[in-house]
């Protein structure tokens, strides 16, 4: 695994870019917002780095949006390597993550979209038990036992500029669909398209 694309502070960049606060309480997603469901590229997709995307959205509002494909995985990483990149003590860390291609967006940074049993000061609680944290710190608990019960190691993100996403929606690229953690988290990324597809809500 090549080290270039990790860097001291990158698990704090994207939520630095996409403007979105850490810490506190949950808060709901604004009416008509996409943030807490999952974006589904539908079958005419035009973009080929979408191609049967299932995104989990984090962000969504007049600014515009942001979320993460949680159904491209490509590497298994040790943690105590990530560590170790990102100047963190390694040592007594355990265990490995699956790194998961998020977007086109930020290359080189890290996030870790999990269940929000595990909460920090630089953890953002999305929606529907799913949450997002900005530290090296839920690698250390991930790797000593004391993390969240379900994690996604993400690797840069996907963007859109304001009103970007809804035009594409109404283009027809993309469908919604309910954001059951169960898909989100589980290791069949294969199938994820699918069945997201199957749980499709009505277009924006």
């Amino acid at each position: 695994m090549g080290g270039s694309w990790i860097r001291a502070g990158a698990l704090a960049l994207a939520l630095a870019v996409a403007g979105l606060a850490s810490g506190g309480p949950p808060e709901a997603p604004k009416a008509g917002s996409l943030a807490g469901k999952l974006l589904v590229a539908r079958p005419q997709m035009a973009d080929p780095r979408f191609s049967e995307a299932v995104v989990y959205m984090v962000k969504h509002d007049a600014s515009g949006a942001m979320g993460l494909i949680v159904n491209r995985s490509f590497e298994e990483v040790s943690i105590a390597s990530l560590l170790e990149r990102l100047g963190q003590d390694p040592r007594g860390v355990r265990g490995s993550l699956r790194m998961r291609y998020g977007g086109p967006v930020g290359p080189g940074s890290l996030l870790v979209l999990h269940t929000s049993d595990y909460r920090s000061e630089e953890t953002k609680v999305i929606a529907g038990g799913i949450a997002l944290t900005s530290s090296p710190a839920i690698l250390r608990a991930i790797g000593s036992g004391g993390g969240p019960r379900k994690a996604l190691l993400v690797l840069s993100y996907s963007g859109w500029g304001p009103g970007q996403l809804e035009q594409e929606i109404r283009a027809g690229a993309w469908v919604t669909a309910p954001a059951d953690p169960r898909l989100v988290f589980d290791e069949a990324d294969e199938t994820k398209w699918k069945r997201a597809m199957a749980a499709q809500e009505s277009e924006l």
